[in-house]
């Protein structure tokens, strides 16, 4: 009989995305168990990932009420199925997972450390969100951060002392460099969406949120266009209005700029990808952001912030360029760079997929967590 391990996240969007593949892998050596809030997809999760999965009514704002139902019903959920592992990330689902299952004397709890919220934030909220943490660290057994600077972080902030390695270079899942690639079919979308244009485009891929450094991408944006008229930005996601807002004049520019195109969310973003130049991903803070090891994969070089995640991905000058964040003025002097400089983009480009094949190619990724498994006593 195979070990039972539950992964869980806060909402199935996670496991349906950061997950992809990763959960079928395992299900090869242990019976894995998703539990997310059902929004739902968990049923498509199942049937791609050939697992069973459980939904349990989380969410990612704070509500001491909504809270305490969820983490007793994931109390009494492990207490029923008596897992082997418990495995969590996301903020919310990490809390309510590792307390739950330190309760049900789960034997190994996990808590992957991804984005930590209490970086961009203060005041008493700071204070809350990082008390959470160390709680989640507290009730782990095993705290696993996904990149060096979050590593770097949970030891200066004093939220666990515990030992602590990312796995292999950083990142939850890996990439795909297969279904990440500049094929044929791919190539001629991006044709349709450049639709016989040649202006240099920026690219956008995320939430549209203030956290993603949206107000600075569109204010450097604008500022650059009254010099360069013939530029395009792509941004491809969907707004927050009510948990993250950007400023009004910022969607107000997105609404009405001829050389702003939003496409809103996208199940593939591959053809996107194809039809830029360059991705920007301005964020306050990140874990390890997917969408520059997408961009990277598909020969993007990328304009990143100096965060955890971001700067671990990018190597200066060789398929990328860091930022300080929250700068738009630094942000608008890179972006000048690349159009000044195509030269500069295109050798930048030709090294952004050999760089993401060699240190995130996915099965190596799946493997290094499978051992990491394996090697539990």
């Amino acid at each position: 009989m195979r070990p039972k391990l539950f992964r869980l996240t806060t909402i199935d969007n996670s496991l349906d995305i950061l997950l992809k593949g990763q959960l079928k892998y395992l299900n090869n050596a242990f019976e894995v168990v998703g539990v997310a809030n059902d929004s739902g997809r968990l049923s498509s999760v199942a049937k791609r990932e050939g697992i069973r999965t459980i939904g349990i009514p989380m969410q990612r704002k704070i509500s001491i009420i909504h809270d305490l139902k969820s983490l007793l019903a994931l109390y009494r959920l492990f207490r029923k199925e008596r897992p082997s592992i418990v495995h969590a990330n996301t903020p919310k689902a990490s809390f309510l997972g590792m307390v739950a299952a330190w309760l049900a004397r789960v034997p190994h709890r996990i808590y992957l450390v991804t984005g930590l919220r209490f970086e961009t934030v203060h005041g008493p909220l700071r204070l809350i969100l990082k008390t959470i943490e160390r709680i989640s660290c507290l009730c782990a057994t095993k705290v696993i951060p996904e990149g060096e600077g979050v590593k770097k972080t949970l030891y200066r902030e004093h939220i666990t002392k515990k030992p602590m390695e990312k796995i292999l270079n950083g990142n939850i899942n890996g990439i795909d460099v297969e279904y990440f690639n500049r094929s044929k079919d791919i190539l001629t979308q991006a044709s349709d969406i450049r639709n016989g244009s040649n202006a240099f485009t920026f690219i956008f891929i995320g939430r549209m949120v203030r956290d993603k450094g949206i107000n600075e991408l569109i204010g450097a944006f604008h500022k650059l266009l009254s010099e360069d008229p013939s530029i395009r930005l792509l941004l491809v996601g969907t707004f927050e209005d009510k948990l993250d807002p950007v400023l009004p004049e910022t969607k107000q520019l997105i609404e009405t700029s001829e050389n702003i195109e939003f496409v809103g969310y996208q199940n593939d973003v591959r053809p996107y990808l194809a039809a830029s130049d360059i991705l920007i991903l301005p964020s306050y803070r990140e874990g390890f952001p997917n969408v520059v090891l997408q961009a990277g994969a598909m020969g993007l070089p990328c304009i990143v912030t100096d965060i955890n995640g971001s700067n671990e991905i990018i190597i200066p000058n060789r398929n990328g360029i860091i930022i300080p964040k929250q700068n738009t003025e630094a942000l608008y002097q890179a972006m000048k760079h690349c159009i000044q400089r195509p030269e500069t983009v295109k050798e930048m480009a030709q090294e952004a997929r050999p760089l993401i094949v060699s240190r995130f190619k996915q099965q190596d990724v799946w493997r290094a967590i499978l051992n990491m498994y394996n090697s539990l006593k």
